[in-house]
C-alpha cells in the first residue's frame, strides 16, 4: 500500500463518516470547512488519494461523487473479518451476502480466506454451536472426515454440518438427534469451521 499522510487519512475518515451519516458525499467546500483547509488544498489531497487508489470519484462534473474504495481498510479496522451473511443449522437456506464486519482482532488471525457466518437453527447444538452464534470459517484444503463445514448444495442452498465421506456418497451429519442427516453425491465446501463466537 502506498503511503498516506495524516491529513489525507483525516479526509478519508471524514468522507466515510459523512456518507454513513447522510447517505451522500461531502463537497470539497464541506471537507475544507471541517478540516480548516482551503478548497484548493482539498482538491490537491483528493487528487493524490484518487491517484493512490484510496478514493474514487464519479463523473468529474458530478457533485458529491467522492467515496472511499470498498477494499480500503482504516487502521482501526485492522483484524476485522468480513461477516458474509447467515448460515442454516437446521433446514438449508439460501446463503445471504452481507457487507458488515465482525471485529475479532484478538481472537483469530484474519486473512483473505477467513470469514464469519451467523448461525440460524439448532441442528449443531451438540457441537456447542447454537442459534445466533457466529462461526469463524476458513477456506482451504479439502476437509477431513468429521470436520464441521459450510456446505453449498446443488440447489444453491447452504448448511452447516459435519462432513463424512462414505462409499459413493457424502453424509452431512447434524449434531442434534432431532435432525436427519443429508446425503449427497457431491458437495461444494465453502469453508471449515475454525471457531465459534457467542454473545451472552
Amino acid at each position: 500500500m502506498e503511503s498516506i499522510t495524516p491529513r489525507q487519512m483525516e479526509i478519508l475518515r471524514y468522507i466515510r463518516d459523512f456518507r454513513k451519516s447522510r447517505g451522500y458525499s461531502p463537497t470539497f467546500q464541506e471537507i475544507g470547512d471541517h478540516l480548516d483547509l482551503t478548497k484548493v488544498t482539498v482538491f490537491e489531497h483528493v487528487g493524490a488519494l484518487t491517484k493512490k487508489g484510496f478514493l474514487e470519484r464519479g463523473s468529474r462534473h458530478k457533485a458529491r461523487s467522492l467515496s472511499v474504495k470498498s477494499d480500503f481498510r482504516f487502521p482501526e479496522e485492522a483484524g476485522r473479518i468480513p461477516l458474509a451473511g447467515r448460515i442454516a443449522a437446521g433446514r438449508p437456506i439460501e446463503a445471504v451476502q452481507d457487507s458488515q464486519d465482525l471485529d475479532l482482532e484478538n481472537l483469530f488471525e484474519s486473512g483473505p480466506d477467513t470469514f464469519a457466518l451467523r448461525v440460524q437453527g439448532s441442528s449443531m447444538i451438540d457441537e456447542q454451536i447454537r442459534d445466533g452464534d457466529y462461526v469463524i470459517c476458513r477456506r482451504g484444503p479439502a476437509p477431513r472426515n468429521g470436520q464441521t463445514v459450510v456446505a453449498l448444495l446443488e440447489n444453491g442452498e447452504a448448511t452447516l454440518k459435519k462432513l463424512y465421506k462414505e462409499a459413493g456418497r457424502i453424509r452431512l451429519q447434524p449434531a442434534n438427534p432431532d435432525f436427519p442427516p443429508i446425503y449427497v453425491k457431491d458437495v461444494n465446501v465453502q469453508g471449515v469451521v475454525i471457531g465459534v463466537v457467542r454473545k451472552v
